[in-house]
């Protein structure tokens, strides 16, 4: 088996559907004014931002947890783009297609915040996942 890396995704309801109706294989293509795919290293940044933003803007936020294969990973070196704790991969739109391939497993709901708040567990995650 692949040596792996943990990275983390928040999205709205929208986003989350179409990572689901993927059958939690893959992220959505990414929208013309959308050129680069935010995934971070944490998940206390991905919580900061499911909170702060996706709630704000959508009624409602996630976080995914998903596993990609380390050498894929390699040729995109991790950005601090604020503090230490906010730390982020910057993947090419065009891109997406090979990190599909390179995805190691189920993508997870981790968490969720706003109108979507549930204790534990998300229904729609393969594993349930907790948070």
């Amino acid at each position: 088996m692949a040596d792996t890396t943990t990275l983390y995704r928040p999205v709205g309801p929208a986003e989350l559907a179409l990572i689901e109706a993927s059958g939690w294989q893959a992220f959505p293509p990414r929208l013309p004014e959308q050129p680069i795919f935010y995934p971070v290293l944490n998940e206390e940044y991905a919580r900061q931002i499911a909170r702060r933003w996706n709630v704000r803007d959508h009624g409602a936020g996630f976080v995914l947890r998903f596993r990609v294969d380390r050498d894929f990973l390699g040729r995109y070196p991790a950005r601090i783009v604020g503090g230490k704790l906010h730390e982020e991969l910057w993947i090419p739109a065009k891109d997406l297609d090979a990190l599909k391939r390179h995805l190691v497993g189920p993508i997870e709901v981790i968490a969720s915040f706003g109108e979507a708040d549930r204790p534990d567990e998300h229904p729609l995650t393969p594993s349930g996942g907790s948070s």
